[in-house]
């Protein structure tokens, strides 16, 4: 399939792998309190497509969580030329939000499964993935100068800082990604704004398995008027991340998080560098 203009539903694709380490890593899984606000594809919470896989809030019109593989060592660089952000048309357009939230403003459509990250594989594969990326369940509203690959500091850097700084077995990196939901997230266009995100890379280093949890916090308080410092990448425990998130994750990556045993209590130092991440 080419990558210019359809968006073709990405069915029958195997999604997000939880082998793909070598030892089983589960998505994440939804407390049962949340269960019902879950859109179905085919019975399933999981909606799959090329390399990751995600589960949709039916009153939010975000995904929860996006679990997505990452192979290191076969990589592609494919332009985004052409292809449009589109729903998808497995789902119900009532549970996705769409360019309606993104038009005239500042809001930029930000991908949660980072397209770069996607894109690997056999090349027709990773065009497929590429084309996948664009489908507004994977996207959420990201302020533009947050989002902006120039601009994004710490949190746009994480995966590339994994490769660059840690012995990665076999170049394979699985991450987890979402928004953060509050009640009280800022109403914009009749839809609560995300003002917190949370991402976990999972790898296998030396033969042991680690993990590790961030979260960015995201000033929506003034749609025309925010800057850079309004965003600050924090790095948390497992635990910490799923009292936030409501979901429970893989008893694996709550074994190998590296950050478990460090003091939880007062105030929290936010990143300055991916020099100050605990890998």
């Amino acid at each position: 399939m080419t990558t210019d203009t359809s968006n073709e539903a990405a069915a029958g694709t195997m999604g997000y792998s939880a082998e793909f380490l070598g030892q089983p890593v589960a998505p994440p899984t939804i407390n049962d309190a949340l269960l019902d606000d879950a859109v179905r594809l085919d019975g399933s919470e999981i909606i799959p497509y090329t390399h990751f896989s995600l589960a949709l809030s039916k009153s939010r019109r975000f995904a929860r969580w996006v679990a997505w593989n990452i192979d290191g060592g076969t990589l592609k660089k494919i332009n985004r030329s052409g292809i449009p952000f589109v729903k998808d048309p497995r789902i119900p357009a009532d549970f996705q939000n769409g360019d309606e939230l993104y038009n005239a403003n500042r809001l930029d459509r930000g991908h949660l499964a980072r397209r770069a990250d996607l894109l690997w594989g056999p090349l027709p594969e990773a065009k497929r993935a590429n084309t996948d990326s664009f489908f507004f369940t994977n996207i959420t509203p990201q302020m533009d100068d947050f989002n902006q690959s120039s601009k994004d500091g710490v949190w746009g850097r994480l995966e590339d800082a994994v490769f660059a700084d840690v012995d990665v077995q076999d170049l394979k990196v699985s991450a987890f990604g979402g928004p953060v939901f509050h009640d009280d997230d800022r109403v914009y266009r009749g839809t609560r704004l995300p003002r917190e995100y949370w991402k976990v890379l999972a790898y296998v280093e030396q033969g042991q398995f680690k993990s590790h949890a961030f979260l960015l916090t995201q000033n929506l308080n003034a749609l025309e008027a925010i800057d850079l410092d309004e965003f600050r990448t924090f790095q948390i425990t497992m635990a910490e991340l799923e009292e936030r998130t409501h979901l429970q994750f893989a008893d694996a990556l709550h074994t190998a998080d590296a950050f478990r045993a460090a003091s939880t209590s007062g105030d929290r130092e936010p990143l300055n560098s991916v020099g100050d991440i605990r890998w």
